[in-house]
């Protein structure tokens, strides 16, 4: 009966074991059979505490779960193979009461949760940023908008026309912080969903950074990536700040490398199937005291940058609900975007 209950679980790419109020495992999907290295029959009808080092935690953790009726997670739980190395896992057991089966544990790899925790705190952390820049900018147009304004008058009742070269740079300092200012506060677009090539996106990007800084983009594409439902204007915009600021910062060359990825976790969410694009460049690497900060908004690792450009592209690729993320040391930087495919 357990069975045929759960069978719609047979399609989750999360590995889930189903227990009864004696905590035996009574059912197991494919996923967790994949994970666990086991057929349903070794797992099924045995403890499901047998399975795991630290039996003491995990059994307070269902204890808990059965109990209170809320979720509990339970870390760096061991699960332990016959004659082979031990693995850790993230477990969160979930009280469902039905056909007198007690808990559903949810188990994944330690170091996919800790990724999962971390993009989730990043997130919150940029969104609160870019909240309070937004702030700051709309302090800081006003107050420009008026010194552009005195310097123009201050301009007109200048009798000696050497003194209006200084009134100049005033106006034109104004305006390009005004041009800033406009930036950081326009609002960013829905993006407009159509099939389209990742593939496509790239070789748009790849000609506009080879004309405007001549360096050498070496495709490494996956020729069986399927279309995507995306924005092509954000993507191209994304792909091209990346490769831009690579570019600015003194990279020769620039590789486009495209994968599927199967079975990952994206901003909390399982999918089957994602596209994996890595923009890999031999510059210097960014700066280790920027690294936790670099797709804030006006953090820059060169001189003269503003700092927007990955913010951008963080952004339009949030809006597709992927993540960007990253790796750098000198001569190879690695920025690798995520993008679900559903």
């Amino acid at each position: 009966m357990a069975d045929a209950s759960f069978a719609g679980l047979d399609l989750l790419a999360t590995a889930v074991v189903v227990l009864d109020d004696d905590y035996v495992v009574r059912y197991a999907n494919p996923a967790a059979e994949n994970l666990l290295t086991a057929g349903a029959r070794s797992l099924i009808g045995h403890p499901f505490l047998g399975f795991f080092a630290e039996r003491t935690e995990l059994e307070r953790a269902l204890d808990e779960a059965r109990v209170i009726h809320w979720d509990y997670s339970a870390r760096n739980v061991t699960y332990v193979r016959t004659g082979r190395e031990p693995v850790p896992f993230s477990c969160t057991v979930t009280r469902i009461d039905a056909f007198g089966l007690g808990l559903l544990a949810e188990l994944r790899p330690i170091q996919e949760q800790l990724r999962i925790e971390r993009e989730a705190r990043i997130e919150s952390e940029q969104q609160a940023n870019r909240e309070l820049i937004r702030n700051l900018a709309h302090e800081i147009k006003n107050p420009l908008g008026g010194l552009r304004g005195s310097a123009q008058l201050l301009e007109r009742e200048l009798e000696r026309p050497e003194l209006r070269e200084y009134t100049q740079v005033i106006i034109k300092e104004a305006d390009r912080l005004q041009l800033l200012m406009a930036r950081m506060l326009t609002p960013h677009r829905a993006p407009h969903l159509e099939p389209l090539g990742l593939h496509e996106v790239l070789e748009r990007v790849r000609s506009l950074v080879r004309a405007e800084f001549g360096i050498e983009i070496v495709r490494d594409y996956d020729p069986s990536l399927p279309e995507l439902m995306g924005d092509r204007e954000q993507l191209i915009q994304a792909v091209l700040n990346i490769a831009r600021n690579a570019a600015q910062v003194g990279a020769q060359s620039v590789i486009f490398r495209t994968r599927i990825m199967r079975n990952i976790t994206i901003r909390k969410q399982r999918y089957r199937l994602a596209l994996e694009l890595q923009v890999i460049d031999d510059g210097p690497g960014v700066a280790e005291e920027i690294q936790d900060r670099i797709f804030n908004p006006l953090v820059s690792g060169r001189e003269g940058g503003t700092g927007l450009g990955l913010s951008l592209a963080q952004t339009f690729v949030h809006y597709h609900q992927g993540v960007i993320e990253f790796e750098s040391r000198p001569r190879r930087t690695t920025f690798r975007i995520l993008l679900p495919l559903r």
